[in-house]
């Protein structure tokens, strides 16, 4: 058992590519429990689309890949909050067509290119095991920036979630609450785009999160055990994608999906079985007030 977890760690590549998958997981878990909590999951996923104009102009003028992808996803995410502003129109139409405007904008940009396929996949669909030193340092960095800012907000970014009427009766900037925590996922976006990719940093954002919603009650329970499971995914996954050859981040995926599956189907209240076995239990039992025979 120890020469099958140490081999991988042998080879460069693979530790640069555990470190960066345990940030990348224990991050979208602790933001994706705010994603959880309001709803946001269709406007994680049309983030992780809507860098793709930033990508495509920043490949086009030879510039940072990452930066593009982090300019065009604050941009969209301030210009949701400014559609959506006062109930204007709904947020998840805001949404829906900033989406389909950066989508439509980067796959135009994309097609004017003839080798973009191959330059632009590890951005598609990741590739943590080409992650380097200085990959590292900016993961770690952008990092701590959201988890400190989540940190010194929390009870801003919790009492908005649970309840934005006494939030603005208390005079709590509602509205720039809002821009900032979707400046925070558009961030976390970025920062996963080299481990998962476009395509699948929106299970990141919601596996781990929904399977901790169902065991816990209480959102720093929650954010901890999502953590847990959203590092323990990354690991996993990466090992998986290692010794069976595929996609590292399709696997660590389908490894945090695999969790939320046991999480619905054995969670304690919450889970498809002991949901099942109290309504047998309510069956079978006697009629209240019927005295049993002796």
């Amino acid at each position: 058992m120890i020469p099958w977890l140490t081999a991988p760690l042998a080879y460069g590549f693979m530790q640069r590519g555990l470190l960066a998958s345990l940030m990348v997981g224990v991050l979208c878990a602790v933001v994706g429990c705010y994603v959880i909590l309001r709803s946001m999951a269709f406007l994680g996923d049309a983030l992780a689309h809507a860098i793709l104009p930033g990508v495509a102009i920043a490949y086009l003028l030879g510039g940072n890949l990452m930066v593009g992808a982090l300019v065009a996803a604050v941009v969209v995410a301030l210009g949701i909050g400014v559609f959506s502003r006062r109930g204007a129109i709904k947020e998840d139409t805001a949404t829906g067509i900033l989406f389909a405007a950066a989508l439509s904008l980067g796959v135009a940009l994309l097609s004017t290119m003839h080798n973009y396929a191959t330059d632009l996949t590890h951005i598609l669909f990741g590739n943590v095991l080409a992650v380097g030193a200085g990959d590292l340092w900016l993961t770690a960095a952008l990092g701590l920036l959201v988890l400190g800012a989540v940190a010194a907000l929390y009870k801003e970014f919790l009492l908005i979630s649970f309840d934005p009427v006494l939030a603005a009766t208390l005079r709590l900037p509602v509205e720039g609450l809002r821009s900032a925590m979707l400046i925070l996922l558009a961030l976390t976006i970025v920062i996963s785009l080299q481990t998962v990719g476009v395509g699948l940093v929106a299970a990141m954002l919601v596996t781990p999160g929904a399977a901790a919603y169902l065991l816990v009650r209480r959102l720093p329970a929650m954010m901890a055990l999502a953590a847990a499971i959203g590092a323990l995914s990354s690991v996993a996954g990466l090992y998986l994608s290692f010794y069976a050859n595929i996609a590292s981040g399709a696997a660590i995926v389908l490894v945090a999906t695999g969790f939320f599956v046991l999480a619905f189907l054995l969670a304690p209240q919450r889970g498809l079985l002991s949901q099942a076995l109290r309504r047998r239990r309510a069956v079978t039992a006697p009629p209240t007030g019927e005295v049993e025979e002796a």
